[in-house]
């Protein structure tokens, strides 16, 4: 006779960070508190990011950085990284994933990053955070598809980086639905109650703190590449490429429910003033970039 087999366990979650149960008090709050937690990736760059370890020797900057440029949280952490281990007085910035890859190698980046703790993982319990994360990451991919447009347009040198930008917009955010998942959903509660509210006025009601300045202190914190910070302020959106940003990720966050939205013309006319081009190419030319990315 041959033993039973015994049932097979369910897999344990991984162990994740203690949601937060109440904001910080202030902007200084926040960023040492992010500056002491881990920051949790998607589990898809997770798994992709395994695949290519397992095959080493045959994977390039550029292979590797196409898998990391357009998760927010990865990007972040190999920037920070690479930040951390510059030598003191070497000013030569590394602007773009790709390129701090090409400037470290492939190889130390497998040896500096193990496998990563995923935002799934961190947000078992909260599929309803994880869905609004999800869609709050899906939009800023698409406005970092409208930004390297409108650069590729204008004949901007600085086209990767505006991308980069774009995708780092709202990572506060990002980090907050992570860490914050109850908050997070009690302000699109509040948004559903009330659609005159404003997100920037409801989450510096709800965190005490306004997220731009969270996002840009944190950039600031793990020295990030100046010209990425400089783009990424948007409080400053006189320079070209800060507004193309700045236009990209409005437009996005307008369209994310569909064309109709009554801000979009105000968009379109921002954008054409941008672009030097007439509303009417501007709004064809939008709708084929948009139509491009998928």
């Amino acid at each position: 006779m041959t033993d039973a087999t015994p049932p097979i366990e369910p897999e344990a979650p991984r162990a994740r960070i203690p949601y937060l149960d109440e904001p910080q008090r202030d902007l200084g709050a926040w960023v040492r508190y992010f500056s002491k937690t881990e920051i949790p990736v998607l589990a898809s760059t997770s798994m992709a990011i395994e695949a290519l370890r397992a095959d080493e020797d045959n994977v390039d900057a550029k292979m590797l950085g196409s898998v990391i440029e357009s998760d927010p949280f990865m990007t972040i952490k190999v920037m920070a990284d690479v930040a951390a281990r510059r030598k003191p007085g070497d000013k030569t910035d590394t602007e773009t994933v790709t390129t701090a890859l090409v400037m470290t190698g492939v190889a130390p980046f497998f040896r500096n990053f193990g496998i990563q703790p995923t935002v799934q993982d961190q947000l078992f319990d909260q599929p309803l955070a994880v869905e609004g994360l999800m869609a709050l990451i899906k939009r800023t991919q698409r406005a970092a598809h409208f930004a390297m447009a409108f650069a590729v347009h204008r004949g901007d040198t600085d086209a990767g980086v505006i991308y980069q930008a774009a995708i780092l917009h709202d990572f506060a955010e990002m980090l907050l639905w992570c860490h914050a998942p109850t908050f997070q959903l009690e302000i699109i509660a509040m948004q559903k109650a009330n659609p005159t509210l404003r997100t920037a006025a409801l989450q510096r009601f709800v965190y005490n703190v306004d997220l731009e300045d969270l996002g840009h202190a944190l950039m600031k914190l793990w020295h990030l590449p100046e010209l990425l910070v400089r783009i990424c302020d948007g409080k400053h959106p006189d320079h070209p490429s800060v507004r193309n940003v700045v236009l990209a990720s409005r437009l996005a966050r307008h369209i994310a429910s569909g064309w109709d939205n009554p801000a979009v013309p105000d968009d379109i006319a921002d954008i054409s003033e941008l672009l030097n081009s007439p509303p009417r190419v501007v709004t064809s030319f939008l709708h084929k970039v948009d139509l491009g990315r998928e």
